[in-house]
């Protein structure tokens, strides 16, 4: 890690089936040359580097000795140039409406607006190939319950994300 301020991005962490899930879509389906990440649940994608430590005590609040939120995959989503697939999670919603609230002056017009929880599995490809992936996703689509084992920040320094801190549900 460098050291150099940088911002912080939010992400809900899956569990090792689910997330092995993702990310083999993810490999499968993400230009290769543009797939630097884990497949990943995004609550807040730029905070202040001045956060860093109130952010990591309200992350280990919101995790510790509590059990982990119940998601689900409800659906596919169309990006345009891609394709992801649709989170539910009332209870993760609940936890980043209560960081929202707690950062609600430091946020970008992007994280302060509604929030959309899915992953993304393809992006930045040309529109004929994102329809087709997603045609050819939904034709066995079903929904299917995923573990959120955790909490987690990162620095962004425009590279791969540099984890900042972890937090586990019990």
């Amino acid at each position: 890690m460098s050291g150099a301020p940088a911002p912080l991005i939010v992400t809900a962490l899956f569990g090792r089936q689910d997330q092995a899930w993702f990310d083999s879509l993810r490999r499968a389906h993400f230009p290769p040359e543009r797939n630097q990440l884990d497949a990943h649940l995004t609550l807040f994608h730029h905070l202040p580097p001045s956060v860093a430590e109130e952010l990591k005590h309200r992350l280990a609040r919101e995790t510790r000795g509590v059990r982990a939120p119940r998601a689900r995959v409800s659906g596919l989503m169309s990006l345009g140039q891609g394709v992801a697939y649709r989170i539910e999670a009332p209870e993760l919603e609940a936890i980043r409406a209560g960081l929202l609230e707690a950062f609600a002056g430091l946020l970008t017009p992007q994280d302060a607006g509604r929030w959309r929880p899915h992953v993304t599995v393809q992006n930045k490809v040309r529109p004929v190939l994102a329809k087709a992936l997603l045609r050819a996703l939904a034709a066995d689509f079903a929904p299917k319950v995923v573990e959120i084992s955790g909490l987690a920040s990162w620095w962004y320094r425009g590279g791969p994300w540099e984890l900042h801190s972890r937090h586990m549900f019990a």
